[in-house]
């Protein structure tokens, strides 16, 4: 029989079963036992075709499981003994849903799998009664068998993991991403030769994969992969995303003393840093040459050069420094830099990296650096567009980012602060439409590593629109709305959505013909790399608005040392605000789901340096940074469980907020914590299980105490994927936004009396991939988190901070910290 005939046989049963009910009974009649043994005959005859494993001396078969249309796919009861589940995805066409999973099947694993169809095709579970009344036995194994359509054995296609349009398409040779097993990694490496396929010396090793570079043609592959196994899946290899010049713009050294001279640099070695991953920085530059050190210039290959060719990196220091140089040089006032920078070259001066992974690249770029130990910012403006559409997922890249942040990759185990920038849109795609439409496309995603968990993901708005009177443009984007330039989420509500906040990145001028073009006058003023040929040159998009992030970040963490990245992160996100034109494109009265179209856009707005750094009289903000022990294993049972949760009564000034009264008041929570990413979870289709651990906060309802609130969390502990259950506690963006990835944010205003009464908050885990008994046994995980609480009164005269700052004083505990 042809190997494709068993699924061509499959294509009829589309009709659910008279047994498939859960509350009916086992199928007696004569139509219903045919349907019944001919879907598993059907089923059999498919597993018969496949390739015998012993025969051909395989160590097992890649499967493809397709299930029944628009039907669910029991995917989890396939990843069991002897099979592995790899790969889900949900295709289809003409609105008929089909979801499909890859399995790596042992020959153990595939004689099980026909020992449950066998099961299901003739034995039943044992009747039962209920409610006096008999219920028939139903086929055993029915829920997994009836939800295959068909089994296959799988090809190079169905261990794609990149957009399926950049899967090679002719004979040649080519580069493959290939994800390993790691305990078969080293086997397949030194036999993938033998087939023809070359192996890169790159390795990136995450929980469950290794990934390396080869380069062979898809026959080649194919063979290899079929005869070695080990292969968990493949992708397109990424590429850097092209750097833009700055537009010339000629300026006098004289300008550049001026400014040098008004300017007040770090003195001591305490300072903070600008560790800026990019094309290198010039040091020739008087306005740079003061805070990078000859010895602070590195490259992630010590083959390469350290001086900037290319210009990028040096325009991105001047900004990470001094913001946009325009309002500097015209104010004359005295300038003072706090912090220092730090330079690593990521790309080489010629072309860039197009055959290497840059998870790797990026890694040993935090390595040559990290010889002393300093308190960094790290900064990443470069982004890839090889990777998009990947619709949020994690690439190798994005989760070298979060592994690097979280502290589990890299010579050194301290977590990290990151900031990437979102990528840019190609002007070229822009047509006569509204520029908003272009920005929220798929096309327009942000591009990877951006959709990192763990990294702060800048994205650009702009407040620049005047031009020159008598010039054929105007002003592409309004004050306060979106950048042009910056790419946006547009994925599901599954992964995380990003940007996280966005800085200035300038406009683009628009006449009656695209496509647009960058201004002057829409544009930053930097540093440029040629000093003294050029002094200045222009700096625009996410790039410039993540080095503006920088310097905000360093900025704050220099006035508080001793916060974590976890807090830094959390205490900057948390203090941003969309505009009032960002708020313009919600409806009157928004639902929570009207804000996913601004998340996607803006991240939480613009950040607000002066909020994040300091309390006021009638606004304040509490930190608390702790650890918790999020699993551990039953003394009961040996089944792991949830182990700890923290619970805080938070000092509120009670007495200020009785007499505010009906006033109304904001409560802003956030909770940042650092996971390690473990990406073939996320391949499986399951979010909770890309992150080591997840965490959650919770606050008590009014005049609800703490015994009622702890039984409400523990119901809580356990989320199935799916879109979170909203509850109704008045929190303004809703569950749906604020469970997902590893910085948690919402707010809620209240009658100030009502938020006397809720001052308990609850920090619990819910279900992560360090959750499992196996690694439970030999350690239980303690994880860092950092939890921002502010209240603001806005307008309304209150004096918060000192009776919440006298509270402080007389706590027993150090655990919170008032800013």
């Amino acid at each position: 029989m042809p190997r494709n005939l068993a699924h061509f046989l499959l294509k009829d049963l589309g009709k659910p079963y008279p047994f498939q009910s859960k509350g009916g009974g086992g199928g007696k009649s004569p139509s219903d036992v045919l349907d019944r043994a001919g879907h598993a005959q059907a089923l059999l005859l498919a597993i018969d075709v496949l390739p015998s494993i012993t025969t051909e001396g395989l160590p097992g078969l890649y499967l493809e499981v397709t299930g029944r249309p628009n039907e669910r796919l029991k995917k989890d009861s396939l990843d069991s003994s002897g099979v592995e589940l790899l790969r889900y995805d949900l295709g289809g066409e003409n609105g008929v849903a089909t979801e499909i999973a890859t399995v790596f099947a042992t020959a153990k694993g595939i004689e099980k799998l026909r020992k449950k169809i066998e099961q299901f095709r003739t034995e039943n579970t044992p009747d039962r009664e209920k409610d006096g009344e008999l219920i028939p036995g139903r086929p055993k194994n029915a829920d997994l068998v009836q939800s295959f359509a068909a089994i296959i054995e799988a090809g190079l296609r169905a261990l794609w993991r990149s957009p399926p349009h950049k899967f090679p398409g002719d004979a040649d040779p080519v580069y493959w991403e290939i994800w390993l097993e790691p305990e078969s990694a080293e086997a397949f490496i030194q036999q993938a030769a033998g087939f023809g396929v070359l192996v890169g010396t790159d390795r990136l090793q995450f929980p469950e994969d290794v990934v390396v570079i080869g380069q062979a043609t898809r026959d080649q592959l194919a063979l290899a992969v079929r005869q070695l196994g080990g292969v968990r899946a493949l992708a397109a290899p990424t590429v850097t995303a092209d750097y833009f010049d700055g537009l010339d713009v000629a300026e006098q050294a004289a300008w550049v003393n001026e400014l040098a001279q008004r300017t007040t640099f770090p003195a001591g070695p305490d300072a903070g840093y600008v560790t800026l991953l990019d094309s290198g920085v010039s040091r020739a530059h008087p306005l740079i040459r003061p805070v990078l050190a000859v010895g602070d210039r590195h490259a992630a290959n010590s083959a390469w050069g350290l001086e900037d060719t290319k210009g990028h990196g040096t325009q991105l220091a001047g900004l990470a420094l001094f913001g946009d140089l325009t309002p500097r040089l015209q104010d004359m006032l005295p300038i003072s830099v706090n912090h220092r920078l730090e330079s690593v070259k990521l790309l080489p001066d010629a072309g860039f990296n197009p055959h290497h992974l840059l998870g790797a690249v990026t890694r040993d770029a935090v390595d040559a650096v990290e010889v002393t130990a300093r308190r960094r910012t790290f900064t990443m403006a470069s982004t890839t567009h090889d990777d998009t559409p990947h619709d949020g997922a994690p690439t190798s890249w994005s989760s070298e980012i979060d592994q690097l942040a979280a502290g589990v990759s890299g010579d050194n185990d301290d977590p990290r602060l990151i900031l990437i920038s979102a990528g840019n849109i190609d002007a070229m795609t822009f047509g006569a439409g509204h520029y908003l439409q272009t920005c929220d496309h798929p096309d327009s995603e942000l591009e990877s590593p951006a959709q990192a968990w763990n990294a702060i993901s800048v994205g650009a708005y702009t407040e620049k629109t005047m031009l020159p009177a008598g010039e054929p443009y105007t002003a592409l984007a309004p004050s306060g709305d979106l950048s042009p330039a910056s790419r946006t989420a547009s994925w599901s509500s599954q992964w995380p959505l990003k940007p996280d906040v966005v800085l200035e990145g300038g406009n683009w001028a628009a006449s009656a013909a695209p496509p647009p073009l960058t201004h002057g006058w829409l544009s930053l003023l930097t540093t440029h790399h040629n000093y003294p040929l050029r002094s200045f040159c222009f700096s625009h998009d996410t790039s410039a608005a993540t080095a503006l992030a920088a310097k905000q970040t360093t900025e704050l963490w220099s006035d508080y040392p001793t916060l974590w990245p976890e807090t830094i992160r959390g205490l900057y996100v948390a203090s941003a605000r969309w505009t009032a034109q960002m708020r313009s494109h919600l409806p009157l009265n928004p639902p929570k789901g009207a804000y996913a179209s601004l998340f996607r856009r803006y991240g939480f707005g613009v950040p607000n340096l002066e909020r994040a750094r300091r309390s006021a009289s009638n606004a304040l903000t509490l930190i608390v940074q702790d650890e918790i022990v999020p699993y551990g294993l039953s003394k009961k049972t040996g089944g792991d469980v949830h182990k700890e949760m923290r619970l805080f009564e938070l000092p509120w000034p009670i007495e200020e907020l009785r007499k505010l009264g009906n006033s109304q008041v904001t409560l802003r929570v956030a909770l940042s914590s650092f996971v390690a990413p473990n990406p073939s979870e996320a391949s499986r289709g399951s979010r909770y299980r890309y992150a080591s651990h997840n965490l959650r906060f919770k606050l008590n309802r009014a005049g609800e105490n703490a015994e009622r609130f702890m039984a409400r969390i523990s119901k809580l502990a356990d989320p199935v994927d799916g879109p979170p259950s909203e509850e109704d506690d008045s929190w303004e963006f809703g569950s749906a936004r604020r469970d997902v990835g590893s910085l948690h944010i919402d707010q809620l205003t209240c009658k100030a009396s009502d938020l006397a009464r809720r001052n308990l908050l609850a920090v619990h885990p819910v279900a992560g991939w360090w959750k499992a008994k196996a690694l439970l046994r030999n350690a239980l995980p303690t994880v860092r988190f950092a939890l921002i609480v502010e209240i603001d009164a806005e307008s309304v005269e209150a004096e918060l901070y000192a009776e919440v700052h006298t509270s402080i004083a007389a706590m027993a505990q150090a655990q919170i910290i008032i800013t």
